[in-house]
């Protein structure tokens, strides 16, 4: 019997959703088949259990096409994502309080945002890149000259300043005890500010094309970018390169934060990455049902036959380390975590600090009303989620957080 539920409208490709005992609401529903009336859709989309409303695209589903891609499906987080790392500590070499290592954590990696005047630097950047932030931005230093030579704005954008820094929203460093009491350091960001100035550019730019060719669509933020055109070996050129920045920006910081541990805990310990660049906002070329196709996950992680990947809960919640079971049916994919039931805005207006204090009992981080649009019932109970795409993924490990950096 099938985990997943299918919806077929007249003239569309089906939608297949993993979303059993879970909710996907109608402005979701609606955003999804205006997708599946797109023309060059493979075979159909597949929506995972962490199913909300994006901007033109749903989060939480995988798009395979031929012919064309979507730069709003993509997003302007471009390779956004996990990595976690195990080390040879236990939960019981951990100090009472975490706050000082909270605390240094927070040095160590710039995180949040703040409003830049002239000559103001942002909170959430760099003022003088450190020595192992110039040395991981050399290896992408040659790709980023290709790309200002081609697109001369971006020169003027955030991408070395914010190489190795975390961002706002619900990206986070956290250290997370699993079901045999060991440490894990688990963290989640993207290509920060050049990877949204890219993925913007190119979603205007789409934009722009549907206009002078005539072409309606159900949702403007479809616009796509035909295979074939010079604008799209440029745009996979860039997703490409944004994707090489993300995947370094958390190796960069998650060296960071281990050191912020060893200079904190004074206890020698060594660190296995278990599911490193563990994208959930990227397009990859694939292979499935015969044919070659670009798969757009946005907000769902790979999940092939023994690949491992990392879905987080809320900032209250557990979270779990996976291993593919590469169903086909999914285009081998699984959710990014475990999705939202509130906006921001509905989040701060529904969710009390008392609620939120008591959602995040037992974790050292930030307990201020800025924070409240993470609170963990802003998202879907991650039990659930993971009950729903059982036939996607195998639990390997479950993290229980015990700190949480928050930008």
């Amino acid at each position: 019997m099938s985990n997943y539920e299918v919806m077929h409208n007249k003239g569309q490709v089906p939608v297949k959703s993993w979303t059993k005992g879970v909710s996907f609401d109608e402005n979701a529903r609606a955003q999804v088949n205006n997708m599946a009336s797109m023309p060059f859709i493979h075979k159909w989309i597949a929506v995972m259990p962490d199913v909300h409303l994006g901007k033109g695209a749903t989060i939480g589903s995988v798009i395979p096409t031929i012919g064309a891609v979507i730069p709003a499906a993509v997003g302007v987080d471009l390779g956004c994502g996990m990595m976690a790392a195990k080390t040879t500590l236990n939960a019981s070499q951990l100090p009472d309080s975490l706050t000082a290592l909270r605390s240094e954590i927070e040095k160590k990696v710039p995180h949040g945002s703040s409003p830049t005047m002239r000559g103001m630097r942002d909170k959430g950047s760099w003022a003088n890149a450190p020595e192992d932030v110039l040395g991981a931005w050399a290896s992408l230093s040659d790709g980023f000259t290709k790309l200002v030579e081609k697109h001369p704005f971006l020169k003027n954008t955030n991408n070395m300043k914010q190489l190795g820094t975390l961002g706002s929203g619900n990206h986070f460093i956290e250290i997370c005890i699993d079901e045999n009491n060991a440490v894990w350091v688990m963290l989640h960001s993207g290509s920060r500010g050049v990877g949204n100035r890219i993925g913007t550019h190119f979603i205007e730019q789409a934009k722009k094309d549907m206009e002078r060719w005539f072409i309606n669509l159900p949702d403007k933020d479809l616009a796509y970018i035909p295979e074939g055109s010079d604008k799209f070996r440029d745009y996979v050129e860039a997703v490409a390169w944004a994707q090489d920045f993300a995947k370094t920006n958390r190796e960069v910081m998650m060296a960071r934060t281990l050191q912020a541990m060893r200079d904190i805990l004074k206890v020698p310990f060594e660190a296995h990455v278990e599911a490193v660049n563990c994208h959930h906002n990227y397009i990859s070329r694939e292979n499935h049902y015969g044919q070659n196709v670009w798969v757009t996950r946005k907000g769902a992680v790979s999940a092939k036959k023994g690949e491992m990947g990392i879905i987080p809960g809320s900032m209250g919640a557990k979270s779990f380390i996976v291993r593919g079971l590469g169903n086909e049916e999914s285009f081998c994919s699984c959710s990014h975590g475990a999705g939202r039931v509130m906006s921001r805005a509905e989040a701060k207006r529904r969710v009390s600090m008392d609620e939120h204090l008591l959602a995040t009992a037992g974790v050292e981080c930030r307990k201020d009303e800025d924070v409240i649009d993470e609170t963990p019932a802003a998202y879907k109970p991650i039990e659930k989620v993971m009950s729903a795409q059982s036939d996607l993924v195998e639990i390997v490990h479950t993290l229980k957080q015990v700190l949480c950096v928050k930008g």
